[in-house]
């Protein structure tokens, strides 16, 4: 190796803190299947940035030795869209959970969604508020019991594809976190894709939601039923809106896959345009300068 050549990245350098989920949690194999892929992609390490909210999930950027940025519940796509946005040379990566992300981070996941913002989100989604000890979640199943639906859940699911899909997610995929090579590669395509790209990956909750995925675990008399694209056309949303219907167990792959410019890329070109009718010289913020001070 010449004494120049950046060094491989591997999961050595990539990991933090151990990680403090339950044992038994599917959320470990989901940061084993992330640094498996990083480590195949090999991009700069000081160029991989994690952003979370709240949940056992969101304890990601903790357990990641790069970027990192914890934020408030439900926020973490709002904080992540001005990441990728004033930084467009980084990979963004997002992690949280069905609550962060379906609960109080909906109108940010909605935005983020139709406006395409270049980045990766997965959804580490159990069915249960874990971190706070068994509350319904969004995705929680009729008839689920918990702290605050004693008798069982009345409220009807979320069906987190369908509203990935309608809220205009350029790459919606779903995954589950005992198949790793499955996830690996739902990853990888997810992070190559540019634009909003996300992953649903049903990660068992074995304290309070445990057994809760097993009708789609073979290893557990399940059946793990992927997508056949060559039967399915994943640019065809109403075909991917049908099949997410089958919310449980359902489908695993990639439901849906658009190429259209990214915010990043049509806010450069506004940039670009605006720099070139001021003679190509002008400092952006410069011109903000001058324009607040127009403004006081």
């Amino acid at each position: 190796m010449s004494a120049n050549a950046p060094e491989k990245l591997t999961k050595k350098q990539l990991s933090a803190d151990h990680p403090t989920w339950c044992p038994g949690c599917g959320d470990f194999a989901v940061l084993a299947s992330f640094f498996k892929v990083l480590e195949k992609l090999q991009y700069p390490q000081e160029k991989i940035v994690t952003i979370a909210g709240i949940g056992c999930s969101s304890r990601f950027p903790y357990f990641v030795n790069s970027h990192g940025l914890h934020f408030i519940h439900g926020r973490a796509l709002a904080l992540a869209t001005g990441v990728s946005l004033s930084r467009p040379d980084l990979h963004v990566f997002v992690f949280g959970g069905d609550g962060d992300g379906f609960s109080i981070g909906g109108n940010h996941l909605e935005h983020c969604a139709r406006k395409n913002i270049n980045l990766t989100y997965v959804i580490m989604d159990n069915y249960v508020y874990g971190l706070t000890k068994k509350q319904t979640s969004p995705t929680s199943k009729l008839g689920y019991k918990s702290k605050t639906d004693p008798t069982g859940a009345i409220d009807q699911p979320v069906n987190p594809m369908k509203k990935l899909i309608s809220a205009g997610a350029s790459f919606v995929a779903r995954s589950h976190a005992s198949q790793v090579k499955h996830m690996m590669a739902m990853y990888e395509r997810a992070i190559l894709h540019p634009g909003f790209s996300v992953v649903e990956t049903l990660s068992e909750c074995v304290v309070f939601n445990g057994g809760s995925f097993d009708d789609s675990n073979p290893r557990k008399g399940g059946v793990f039923e992927t997508i056949d694209e060559e039967q399915h056309d994943v640019t065809d949303q109403h075909a991917a809106f049908a099949m997410a219907e089958d919310q449980y167990p359902g489908k695993f792959g990639v439901f849906y896959q658009q190429e259209r410019p990214t915010k990043n890329a049509l806010e450069q070109k506004w940039i670009d345009d605006s720099q070139a009718r001021l003679g190509g010289e002008a400092d952006p913020k410069d011109l903000l300068r001058k324009r607040f001070a127009v403004m006081k």
